[in-house]
């Protein structure tokens, strides 16, 4: 069973992952088109981590009372309506209906991040970091497929009659579509209800989301997972964000700025499961400040890049990269931290937090863009990974995690 479970996600992860490479290969540019500001610049990217926090409060609840299979197809459900509101929202030119569709993309972001929890719902202790990292690195293809999209969907809204930058978004619709039925249709029996029937590795669903809060609190292990998760999201999305503005002021082709993207999302999925792996053997509290500390590099380096896009590419690849390990690492180590009647509670908060501190980076990346310029958004980046890393390692190094 969670060999095919691990298959069902993995499948899903390809598709789901079209729509979170378009919206933020796109939104950027969308969103200054839209409003006529660059202030606005982050707002698309915002909006998208503000709605997979909504997403993620509210699918946590369903998943706890109908299991993973009802929660993740409602998640791509409201994700495919983001996608067509994207498409209107651009035909009327209007600003405010760009921004809820985003928050309804986020759907389809809080849909990949609770997958990864749905492939530990079964696995065995030993292996949860790397069945987590396995469904993290299956969005590898639809995240770096998606940006490269661009021309294509340029074709098909020729085609269509709609705005050329929402062409990619009839595309991440029908993967949307397809992401949909292949979880509705074979998540069956649903990995979370059979673990409350018991067995290796699986744990209690009835639980409360401000339970996993006060659960996550009270563990200073899962409460430092949680700092690295947060703050290697926070940097991820501000500078992301923000590099798609930075390069066509420089003079990037819509294409070099769509390939800038998919190779930072490659690093951030294609080298999950090594990370998982380290962190199943290494120890996670290692492995996540490690990406810390690669967050941090990367932060300066795309930062102080200047006009030249290859060193602005190298840097995102390394955000990803870092972003990575810091994720895949804390995750299974909040798994292992909290008592097992409170997992699937402290599931939710963690994405949610996530979610939330992607929102905050995406708003702040706005505001340094606009007076201190990519520069000053890299080092403000770079000093919050420093002040982090001691704080982690101190942290998910004080208990080891309670046994499962």
């Amino acid at each position: 069973m969670q060999r095919r479970t691990l298959a069902l996600l993995a499948l899903a992860q390809v598709f789901s992952g079209l729509a979170t490479g378009s919206a933020f290969s796109v939104g950027s540019l969308l969103a200054v088109d839209l409003s006529g500001s660059e202030a606005w610049a982050g707002s698309v990217s915002t909006s998208v981590t503000l709605g997979a926090a909504f997403a993620s409060a509210l699918l946590i609840r369903l998943a706890v009372a109908r299991g993973r299979r009802i929660t993740l197809s409602a998640g791509l459900a409201a994700a495919f309506a983001g996608a067509g509101l994207v498409v209107l929202a651009a035909a009327t030119r209007q600003f405010w209906l760009l921004l809820l569709a985003s928050v309804l993309l986020g759907a389809g972001t809080s849909v990949n991040l609770q997958a990864r929890f749905a492939a530990t719902d079964l696995s065995a202790p030993q292996h949860r970091g790397r069945d987590l990292s396995l469904i993290v690195w299956m969005s590898t293809v639809g995240s770096v497929v998606g940006p490269n999209l661009i021309a294509p969907g340029e074709s098909i809204a020729a085609a269509v009659g709609i705005p050329a930058l929402t062409g990619v978004f009839v595309i991440s619709a029908v993967a949307m579509v397809l992401g949909f039925l292949v979880i509705w249709t074979g998540l069956r029996p649903d990995p979370l209800l059979l673990a409350r029937e018991g067995g290796p590795g699986t744990a209690a669903v009835r639980t409360r989301f401000r339970d996993g809060v006060r659960a996550i609190l009270a563990s200073p292990r899962a409460s430092g997972a949680l700092l690295a998760m947060t703050v290697a999201h926070f940097a991820m999305v501000g500078v992301m964000s923000m590099t798609p503005v930075h390069l066509l002021h420089h003079g990037a082709e819509v294409t070099v700025i769509g390939l800038t993207i998919s190779l930072h999302i490659a690093g951030m999925f294609a080298l999950s499961p090594v990370m998982g792996l380290l962190a199943d053997r290494l120890g996670a509290a290692w492995v996540a400040a490690a990406g810390l500390l690669v967050v941090l590099a990367a932060a300066l380096l795309a930062g102080l890049s200047g006009t030249d896009a290859a060193l602005t590419t190298a840097g995102l690849i390394l955000l990803g990269v870092g972003w990575s390990a810091a994720t895949v690492a804390g995750s299974a180590a909040l798994v292992g931290s909290v008592p097992r009647e409170v997992v699937v509670a402290a599931q939710g908060a963690s994405d949610t937090a996530m979610s939330l501190a992607g929102g905050l980076g995406g708003v702040l990346a706005g505001v340094f863009l606009a007076f201190w310029g990519y520069e000053g958004l890299g080092i403000m980046c770079a000093v919050l990974a420093a002040a982090a890393i001691p704080l982690v390692l101190a942290a998910m190094r004080r208990r080891p995690p309670i046994p499962a």
